[in-house]
């Protein structure tokens, strides 16, 4: 198992428990407890977590994986949902994405549509002098940087303060913007869905912000893995009545599925 791999499974470990002991994490990525010790120092000289005798603790109530170690996990499901929500997308439509590690992979999935088509230079000539194929508002700085190299896609870019954990930018700048647009479809990335409370993330400012996303568009797509659902944070965005589509993968429970199209959500477990 490498560095990375022992990372994402203590931070995982971290943000489960509250804190993670050495002897027990140690068995259960089967490794020493010396290596542990290490990692779990080099953890908190990044002020991931808090490190304490014999283990280490999060930093706050509700702890959140950077999106950095977060990429690794459910990664071919979140490909698939990408998929699935690309194809839903219209020709000409204004999209929304906030950010996420869903949300960057459907951001990926309409580049590569966008892209579609001739090669090489006819490509780029032909994307020249076309209108975009599609327009994305976003606020998170890591899918702006993946589409803003594609000629297709007309990127527009809130202002605000940028979160180190999610690469989101939050704050009045943003909410300013964002006023400003009207969205055809906002595509949201959750931390949670619960079937009474309905959409939720861990920080406030971000559910803030994802709320406004879904009061600007005329539809509204949830995507999240199904290690989601049923699931609960902190800060909530929305209720389920504002949710018109749900992306999934096929670990959905029946009844969870049930419940969401019994509140009107057309559900799609890909």
């Amino acid at each position: 198992m490498s560095k990375h791999e022992r990372w994402n499974k203590l931070l995982e470990l971290l943000a489960g428990e509250g804190r993670v002991d050495v002897d027990d994490a140690a068995v259960a990525l089967d490794v020493s407890p010396a290596t542990i010790r290490r990692d779990l120092d080099e953890l908190a000289e990044q002020q991931m977590l808090v490190r304490t005798r014999g283990g280490a603790v999060a930093h706050g109530v509700s702890y959140e994986l950077p999106l950095r170690y977060k990429t690794a996990r459910h990664a071919s499901e979140k490909q698939r949902i990408a998929t699935a929500v690309a194809e839903m997308i219209a020709d000409g439509d204004v999209v929304g994405l906030n950010g996420g590690t869903t949300t960057t992979e459907v951001a990926r999935a309409l580049g590569l549509r966008a892209g579609g088509g001739s090669t090489g230079r006819g490509r780029r000539e032909a994307a020249e002098a076309s209108a975009p194929m599609f327009t994305v508002v976003t606020n998170a700085l890591n899918i702006a940087g993946e589409l803003a190299v594609r000629p297709q896609v007309k990127i527009v870019v809130t202002g605000g303060v940028a979160r180190p954990q999610t690469y989101e930018l939050v704050g009045p700048l943003t909410v300013g913007v964002l006023n400003e647009v009207v969205l055809d479809v906002a595509v949201l990335g959750v931390d949670g869905v619960d079937p009474r409370l309905g959409l939720m993330t861990h920080q406030e400012d971000e559910a803030s912000i994802s709320r406004l996303f879904a009061e600007r568009a005329r539809r509204v797509i949830v995507v999240t893995d199904a290690s989601k659902m049923g699931r609960r944070a902190f800060a909530r965005i929305c209720g389920l009545d504002r949710v018109d589509v749900l992306v999934t993968d096929s670990a959905l429970p029946s009844e969870m599925a049930a419940r969401l199209t019994e509140a009107g959500i057309k559900v799609h477990a890909v």
